[in-house]
């Protein structure tokens, strides 16, 4: 595995795209000073995950974009791009050259691709984890590096070497390890903690659960009981129901037939009474043989009164009387047929009216939803109204 190319564009002073091709064996990149020898190794650092600006001989990490001079305004973006050569396969990925690009915005935007797909810092550390190549790596020796290796302790040296031969990678996910071992065991101290928390607290819950339970228990047995109690209460009602029944029949049929044999009495005094007095009824003038009917009615039971001419002849308060015995039917539950000629004295008393003239039908009328000058004009030219008042039906 060797670099392939290295394309800057944008980067420090590369204000134009440049491209440098390498071959397998040793390259030497050779420029007086300021022509941007140290800017390439810069590039591939950074292309390869540096983070520190001080890495990069920087104070900032904008500082890498190309800042512009008299004669050339400034950019807004860096780029780099580092082409590996995977032919032998060193590398987890499935192609024969990988491309790694790093792209910074002045807005403080970065962005990691692998061969143009877009990754994250850690899968490109995860890629050449296992090269020796990486930013925190001792691929890349600087002018003061190289002096401070040859004259470090061999407790330093044997560091650089461990890290040179890629003992880096384990030593970071031991590391990883190791932290998730602990957040592992503070989770565990919270869980152990709860815990306790909840035994605690377990001891009144049962408490609680078993008042709870014999609550339920005791309310199951107190509504048997009730059912129980209502039921025997019921089974001593029944026979006692049954009895006062039987009693309340027999008392109704003993006193109907009192009322029997007493009413076939009275019928029978009536039965001779009755001839000398309808003979007299016939000397009586129309009131009273109406009052004798409305008498008649409710001694007898009948079910319908009729009235011929209820009012006429008769003074205001024999009307008015009159009226009272209408209205008394009516609650009775009695049908009443007033015949009469006179509007104003029945409309009031009618629940319906009927209105003959010449004969013939002339109309039928509700008083609650009629007019009466509906009816007049219904009974004009004739000087008879029937009127039907069933109270009930």
């Amino acid at each position: 595995m060797f670099l392939k190319s290295l394309t800057l564009k944008g980067f420090k002073s590369f204000a134009d795209t440049a491209t440098l091709e390498f071959e397998p064996g040793v390259t030497v990149v050779v420029g007086p000073n300021g022509s941007g020898k140290s800017n390439i190794v810069d590039a591939v650092a950074w292309v390869l995950g540096a983070q520190g600006p001080r890495t990069l001989r920087s104070s900032k990490m904008e500082d890498v974009i190309f800042a512009g001079t008299s004669k050339r305004a400034g950019l807004g973006r860096a780029e780099v791009s580092l082409v590996i050569d995977n032919s032998a396969g060193l590398l987890p990925i499935e192609f024969s050259e990988v491309c790694i690009t790093r792209s910074l915005w002045r807005s403080g935007e970065s962005e990691y691709s692998i061969n143009g797909a877009p990754c994250r810092l850690l899968d490109l550390q995860e890629l050449l984890s296992d090269t020796g190549v990486g930013r925190q790596q001792h691929t890349i020796v600087s002018q003061s590096q190289l002096d401070a290796i040859l004259s470090a302790r061999p407790e330093d040296r044997r560091g650089v070497i461990e890290e040179a031969a890629g003992i880096s990678k384990y030593r970071r996910r031991k590391e990883k390890a190791q932290r998730r071992l602990e957040s592992t065991e503070g989770a565990l101290l919270r869980a152990q903690d709860l815990l306790k928390e909840v035994r605690r607290q377990l001891r009144p819950l049962e408490r609680q659960a078993d008042a709870a339970r014999r609550y339920a228990g005791l309310t199951s047995e107190l509504v048997a009981l009730r059912r129980y109690l209502h039921g025997r209460e019921l089974n001593l009602l029944v026979p006692r129901l049954s009895a006062l029944g039987t009693a309340k029949a027999e008392a109704r049929r003993s006193e109907e037939e009192a009322l029997t044999v007493e009413g076939r009495r009275v019928l029978n005094e009536l039965a001779i009474s009755l001839p000398p007095l309808d003979a007299r009824v016939g000397e009586l003038s129309g009131g009273q043989r109406q009052a004798i009917a409305v008498a008649r009615a409710l001694l007898w039971g009948t079910s319908a009164v009729l009235f011929d001419e209820p009012t006429a002849a008769l003074g205001v308060q024999q009307q008015a009387m009159v009226h009272s015995i209408i209205r008394h039917l009516k609650r009775r539950g009695l049908g009443v047929l007033i015949v009469s000629h006179n509007l104003a004295d029945v409309f009031a008393l009618s629940d319906r009216i009927v209105v003959l003239r010449l004969g013939r039908v002339a109309g039928t009328f509700v008083p609650k939803e009629t007019h009466p000058n509906a009816v007049v004009a219904a009974i004009t030219g004739s000087d008879t109204i029937a009127a039907s008042i069933a109270s009930g039906q």
